[in-house]
């Protein structure tokens, strides 16, 4: 059997056909002692992984590795080994590629290329009894997330795939460079980044700290520039850029981001990490629409994503300013 022969009438992709587990040759009829022949020297097959075989002699490509690690972690265990009807796909059970390799694989140019990546990350259920081998580096969780599909390749969500590179990550610059391409690439946004971070208790570490810092302050300028885009192309009335309200006594009532005082309509971008927006913004927010002021609070995947629906909640604010009680008169400052 060469490697351009399929394993069974049942017609295979050319990837799956070059990287098969154990189990998926028996299930088209391949026995262990066929498997065993075809891999002894100057055969046409080689073994790849445990269980895990290719079915050529050439050198492994990228795909042959990520789709060997895939089949290696997702093989069943114990004695549903013995079957693996082909409905139920590629084999990969409920294993997917994070770290490094999976960022690699969304495109990131901040992320080794995958010719120079020497292992694979791959994310199974913590209940899991598999052992790290060869390039395969195995990281179990508790919890899953819902895989994103790639060429058929199931990577794990960029912000996890994110977290799990951080924490195999000791050089601060390499870690800065991914955290900014995940938000100035639209990858992702800052806080959902963050909350990963502080899921997998990497927040403790002081080269993360420092990339996490320069991470909100892109993701702000890459919000700020979508919130000038919005205000221009939907025709919205220029309100005042980044300012500090206060109270003519001089108490301080908070900064937004953009304020529009003739209807007392303030605008702010959350772009903090979850834990100081529940304590900071909700004192701020409430002190000011006390005084009269309506509060329009966004996220950048809004901005992103929802641009034109967050024109109309700023016209409907503004428009609603005739019905409301005048404002407090604020004193108002740059920030």
């Amino acid at each position: 059997m060469t490697q351009n022969t399929p394993l069974s009438p049942r017609p295979v992709d050319e990837a799956t056909r070059r990287v098969q587990s154990a189990a998926q040759l028996r299930a088209r009829g391949v026995t262990a002692a066929h498997t065993a022949a075809q891999c002894l020297p100057g055969g046409p097959w080689q073994q790849l992984l445990p269980s895990v075989y290719l079915l050529h002699r050439g050198a492994p490509t990228n795909d042959d590795r990520v789709r060997g690690a895939l089949l290696y972690a997702g093989r069943p265990p114990g004695a549903a080994r013995r079957a693996v009807p082909a409905q139920h796909g590629p084999g990969y059970g409920e294993s997917m590629v994070t770290g490094l390799t999976a960022l690699a694989l969304y495109g990131f140019s901040s992320a080794p290329t995958m010719i120079a990546l020497h292992r694979i990350d791959v994310l199974v259920p913590r209940t899991r009894r598999l052992r790290s081998t060869r390039f395969v580096q195995v990281i179990r969780s508790a919890d899953l997330p819902r895989p994103q599909r790639r060429l058929g390749v199931p990577l794990a969500p960029v912000e996890r795939a994110l977290a799990d590179a951080v924490a195999s990550l000791t050089d601060a610059s390499t870690v800065r460079r991914i955290l900014t391409e995940a938000v100035r690439g639209g990858h992702c946004e800052p806080g959902s980044v963050v909350r990963e971070l502080d899921d997998a208790k990497l927040l403790g570490r002081a080269h993360v700290v420092d990339a996490v810092d320069a991470l909100l302050v892109e993701g702000r300028a890459v919000a700020e520039g979508r919130l000038y885009g919005m205000v221009r192309s939907h025709g919205l009335p220029q309100p005042l850029w980044n300012v500090e309200l206060s109270l003519p006594g001089g108490g301080f009532l908070g900064g937004v981001d953009a304020y529009w005082p003739e209807q007392a309509v303030a605008l702010e971008i959350g772009t903090r990490s979850p834990r100081e927006e529940r304590v900071l913004h909700t004192a701020e927010r409430e002190r000011l629409e006390r005084l009269g002021v309506a509060v329009v609070r966004v996220t950048p995947r809004q901005l992103r994503e929802s641009a034109a629906q967050l024109s109309v909640v700023l016209r409907t604010a503004m428009m609603a300013a005739e019905d409301r009680e005048p404002a407090s008169c604020v004193v108002i400052l740059p920030r």
